[in-house]
């Protein structure tokens, strides 16, 4: 379902940013030149302008959706469309204009250091794509999933990730983690609860009670792959301009990403 623009949304997280006496930062961070880390493709795959940033959504094998909806498209396009024009408001990000996904063993995988992967405690991989994934993140990648909840989901994605790094922890990441402080200080977690959260009047999904932010470092310390447990940013992106949901959970899914994608860009 397609939704308009989010400028109410965008106003109170700029003036919220400007109460809290952090502009100044904002600032001198987004204004330090980054050098073009990605050749950018739009949606259809087309060459388009290069950008700084491109929203790459990652594509994977799964158990689908009624209908025949893969999973990894979970809110597609409309999270995207709606994330870029806040990155693009909020930040001096030199954003694509559209998403793009692609599949794992895509060779362009490569060309971009930020991937965006949805309903992950559905994925089934190969013996290739868990290679392809594990050379992706240590080579400098980001991956950042989201949108699965429950002890069952949990289980099944963490088994995905130990064929990729059975010798990496997961760990949990509390509030003073570097990535929680790069353009926003986010200093505590907060449970982003998907649209459903409207008619069922809670904010998790099956037992997923307890939002986790877990990550898996790398050999230097660097965050390579961002988890969001029990929560769905994905639909606070989505639905920004629904009035029903919290601006809360809105603002700070927004936070969070443009965090996410700094650290990425920056470490």
């Amino acid at each position: 379902m397609s939704r308009r623009s989010l400028p109410a949304l965008l106003r109170r997280l700029a003036r919220a940013t400007a109460d809290r006496g952090a502009a100044w930062r904002l600032a001198a961070l987004f204004a330090i030149p980054v050098a073009a880390l990605c050749s950018d493709t739009n949606k259809t795959g087309l060459p388009s302008p290069n950008a700084e940033f491109q929203f790459v959504r990652l594509s994977y094998t799964g158990a689908t959706l009624f209908g025949g909806r893969e999973r990894w498209l979970t809110d597609w396009p409309e999270a995207e469309q709606h994330l870029i024009r806040g990155i693009k408001r909020l930040t001096r990000i030199d954003t694509a204009e559209e998403g793009h996904y692609l599949g794992i063993m895509d060779d362009a995988l490569f060309d971009y250091p930020w991937i965006y992967a949805v309903e992950v405690g559905n994925w089934v991989l190969s013996d290739e794509e868990t290679a392809r994934l594990r050379e992706y993140l240590l080579r400098g990648g980001f991956l950042v999933v989201d949108d699965f909840h429950g002890s069952l989901e949990w289980a099944e994605f963490v088994q995905g990730m130990h064929r990729i790094f059975p010798d990496r922890a997961i760990v949990d990441l509390p509030p003073a983690e570097p990535i929680f402080h790069v353009a926003y200080d986010l200093n505590e977690h907060v449970q982003i609860p998907g649209i459903q959260s409207l008619y069922s009047g809670r904010n998790y999904e099956r037992d997923g009670f307890t939002p986790h932010y877990r990550g898996i470092y790398d050999d230097d310390g660097r965050l390579m792959v961002m988890i969001n447990f029990n929560m769905d940013m994905g639909d606070a992106w989505e639905h920004a301009d629904v009035p029903e949901y919290s601006l809360l959970y809105t603002t700070r899914a927004y936070k969070y990403a443009i965090n996410y994608i700094l650290y990425s860009m920056t470490h």
